[in-house]
């Protein structure tokens, strides 16, 4: 993936066939942040606390399924990849490229999570149940790298720079 123009409300960017299939399969995998790893507060344990966090839960998990067919149908519109000779072009707005990272951060958190949060020096074995969150953790950070970049973010996580 790589920036090939910028545009008053958005970015172009180039994608080869394979980039462009990583990309969809990588946003399928959203939302991968459990409900119940988000809380209201850290505060003892009461009838209302459990209710209000139940609440909370329900209403990320409606939030989080909107999100995850608004976000798939986007990537999915017909205008939205160009092709061109090399592969595809994606054209977003600004929002769209924030949209897009938080729902790659929600993946890549997620995967993490799965992983048993490891430290980057002690990530586990992949194993067949694990594989899925590696190749989700690692992708994840890449385009997020790439749509920082274009928003002029240039520090690259010690995830992607590997």
């Amino acid at each position: 993936m790589k920036l090939i123009r910028t545009l008053k409300g958005g970015f172009v960017f180039r994608l080869s066939p394979r980039e462009k299939l990583l990309l969809s399969e990588t946003v399928k995998f959203y939302p991968l942040v459990p409900a119940s790893h988000h809380h209201l507060n850290k505060e003892g344990k009461s009838a209302k606390a459990d209710e209000n966090q139940r609440l909370l839960e329900e209403s990320l998990a409606e939030h989080r399924a909107e999100n995850r067919r608004l976000v798939l149908a986007m990537l999915d519109e017909p205008k939205r990849f160009r092709e061109t000779k090399t592969g595809f072009e994606l054209k977003l707005t600004h929002s769209e490229v924030e949209w897009l990272l938080q729902v790659l951060n929600d993946v890549r958190v997620g995967s993490w999570l799965a992983l048993g949060e490891p430290e980057h020096e002690e990530m586990p074995e992949v194993t067949e149940e694990n594989a899925k969150y590696y190749f989700a953790l690692e992708i994840s950070g890449l385009f997020q790298s790439f749509l920082l970049e274009a928003l002029g973010v240039s520090e690259k996580s010690e995830w992607a720079a590997e």
